[in-house]
C-alpha cells in the first residue's frame, strides 16, 4: 500500500518547489523540459491541494495551456526570426535605426519601438519580433548584447502593465471599476512607464552590460551567429528595402491592434461614451472579423509567411533548400515552445498549491495597520507573482482584493491600479513561462536570464512603486 503524505501548507510547498527546480537546473543542469517536468512532478506530489493519482494529468493540463496561448505564436516567431535573420532584413531595419540615431545611440530606437509595438500587442509577441533586431544589432556593433536585451525589455514589460489596451492595466482598471477612467490610465502608464524604463532598460541595461562578459550571439530560432556577422557585412544594396525589411512587424502589429482598437472603442460605447455610442452596433459588426485578423495565431503566420517569402526572393535559393531551412526553424521553435510550456506547468502546479491565495491573505493581515493601501496592494501583487508566475493573474487577482477599498482611497484610483501592475511585474524567474521565452529566444544561459531578466524586471517593479508613491503623495488627485 502506498502512502501519500502530503504537505497542506502552500508555502512549504513552495519552498519545496523552488529547491527542485533550483538542485534539478542549476546543480544537476538538466535540460530545462526534463528538469521543470519533474520539478512539477514533485510540486505535485508534495502538494494536499491536488489528489495525487491526478498530478501527472495537471501538469499536462498547465503545459498544454500555456502551448495553447505560446505554441503557434513562437513556431511563427521562429520562421519570423530565421526569415528576417537570413534575408538581411533584420540587418537592414537596424541600419535605419542606426543612420537617425548614431551608432552609439541606436538602442534608443530599440527601446522606443518595443514600447510603442507593446500598446497593443502581448510583450511576448513584441519580444518575438524585436529580438532579431537585437541581435542583428549586436553583430554590427560587436558589444552591448545586454544592453540592446535590457532596452527591449524595459520598453515592452513597462507598457504591458502599465499602458491600457494592453490587456493585463485594461482589466485591472475594469475590476477597479467605474472610478478608473481609462483615458486617465493611459496618460498615467504612460508617465510612469517613460522613467521607469529609462531606469531599468538604460541605466540598469548600462551598468549590467558593462558587468556581464561580453555575451556571444549563440544559434537560436534556426539562425547561426556566422549568418548574423556575415549579412552585417554586406552592402545596403544587398539588403531588402525598408518597408519590405519591415512588412513583418507592420503586419503583426497593425493586425493584432486592429482587434485590440475594435474591442476597446465597443467597450467604450457599451459605456456610453460619445460618439462611440453612435456607431455601436456598426462596430460590433466588425468584432467577428477583427477577432479573426487580429488573434496573435492568425497575425504571426500571416509575418511569418512575410518574412519567409522575403528570405526565398533575396537570397535565391531552390524552393526545396526554402523548405528545409524553415522547417530547421521549426525544429528550434519548438524546442523553446516546449520549455516554455513546461515553465507554464511548473507554475500552474504552484498555483494550483493554493500558493496565490495563502501568500494574499497572508500579506493581507501583515499589510493592515499603518500600511497605506498603495503599499499593501504592491505586497500583495509581488508576492502572488512571485509565488505562481503570471504577472496578468497577480494583477487581475490583487485588483480584484483591493476593489472594495477604492470608494475610502486618500489618492486618485489610477494610483492603484498603476501601482498593482508595478507589483505584478516584479521577479520573473524559473515558474514564469516569459523567463523561458527571453532565455531561449535571446539565445542566453539561465545565469544570463537572472541577471538581465529577473532583475530588470525587479528594478522595474522597485522603480515605478518609489515614483508612484512619490508623486501620489505629492498631488493626491482625490
Amino acid at each position: 500500500m502506498v502512502v501519500h503524505m502530503a504537505i497542506a501548507n502552500p508555502l512549504i510547498v513552495f519552498a519545496i518547489g523552488l529547491i527542485a527546480v533550483i538542485a534539478l537546473l542549476v546543480w544537476l543542469k538538466l535540460p530545462a523540459v526534463l528538469g521543470l517536468l519533474i520539478a512539477s512532478l514533485i510540486v505535485g506530489a508534495a502538494t494536499a491541494a491536488v489528489p495525487f493519482g491526478e498530478v501527472p494529468a495537471e501538469i499536462a493540463g498547465g503545459f498544454g495551456e500555456t502551448m495553447t496561448g505560446i505554441g503557434i505564436p513562437i513556431l511563427m516567431a521562429a520562421v519570423i526570426g530565421k526569415g528576417m535573420m537570413e534575408s538581411g532584413a533584420a540587418e537592414r531595419i537596424v541600419r535605419s535605426f542606426q543612420s537617425t540615431t548614431g551608432e552609439d545611440k541606436s538602442y534608443l530606437a530599440l527601446w522606443g519601438s518595443s514600447s510603442a509595438l507593446s500598446i497593443p500587442v502581448f510583450f511576448d509577441n513584441v519580444f518575438y519580433l524585436m529580438a532579431p533586431l537585437a541581435r542583428s544589432m549586436r553583430a554590427r556593433t560587436g558589444r552591448d548584447y545586454a544592453l540592446f536585451l535590457c532596452v527591449v525589455g524595459a520598453g515592452a514589460a513597462t507598457t504591458h502593465v502599465f499602458v491600457p489596451p494592453t490587456p493585463g492595466p485594461l482589466a485591472v482598471a475594469a475590476e477597479l471599476g467605474d472610478a478608473v477612467d481609462l483615458g486617465a490610465m493611459m496618460i498615467g502608464g504612460v508617465l510612469i512607464a517613460i522613467p521607469t524604463a529609462a531606469v531599468s532598460g538604460i541605466l540598469y541595461g548600462r551598468w549590467i552590460n558593462a558587468r556581464l562578459d561580453d555575451i556571444p550571439l549563440r544559434e537560436t530560432m534556426g539562425s547561426t551567429a556566422e549568418e548574423v556577422h556575415e549579412l552585417a557585412e554586406r552592402s545596403t544594396s544587398e539588403l531588402p528595402g525598408m518597408f519590405e525589411a519591415s512588412l513583418p512587424i507592420i503586419l503583426a502589429v497593425v493586425l493584432v491592434a486592429t482587434n485590440t482598437t475594435v474591442n476597446f472603442l465597443v467597450d467604450l460605447a457599451e459605456e456610453g461614451v460619445a460618439p462611440f455610442d453612435a456607431i455601436g452596433g456598426a462596430l460590433e459588426s466588425f468584432v467577428p472579423v477583427a477577432s479573426f485578423l487580429g488573434d496573435p495565431n492568425f497575425a504571426l503566420t500571416a509575418a511569418a509567411l512575410a518574412a519567409a517569402v522575403t528570405y526565398l526572393r533575396v537570397r535565391a535559393i531552390s524552393q526545396d533548400v526554402w523548405t528545409d531551412e524553415l522547417v530547421e526553424s521549426l525544429k528550434s521553435g519548438a524546442h523553446i515552445a516546449a520549455i516554455t510550456s513546461a515553465g507554464g506547468a511548473f507554475g500552474g502546479l504552484l498555483a494550483a498549491s493554493g500558493i496565490g491565495e495563502y501568500i494574499t491573505d497572508l500579506v493581507a493581515v501583515g499589510a493592515g495597520g499603518g500600511v497605506t493601501v498603495l503599499v499593501s496592494a504592491w505586497l500583495i501583487a509581488a508576492a502572488i507573482r512571485i509565488a505562481q508566475g503570471s504577472a496578468t493573474v497577480a494583477m487581475i487577482t490583487t485588483a480584484g482584493i483591493m476593489a472594495p477599498q477604492v470608494p475610502d482611497l486618500a489618492v486618485h484610483p489610477v494610483y492603484l491600479a498603476l501601482i498593482i501592475g508595478a507589483g505584478g511585474n516584479i521577479c520573473s524567474w524559473f515558474n514564469d513561462s516569459g523567463f523561458w521565452l527571453v532565455k531561449e529566444i535571446g539565445g542566453l544561459t539561465q545565469t544570463e536570464t537572472v541577471k538581465i531578466w529577473t532583475a530588470l524586471t525587479t528594478i522595474i517593479s522597485v522603480t515605478a512603486f518609489i515614483i508612484i508613491v512619490t508623486v501620489s503623495s505629492i498631488m493626491p488627485l482625490a
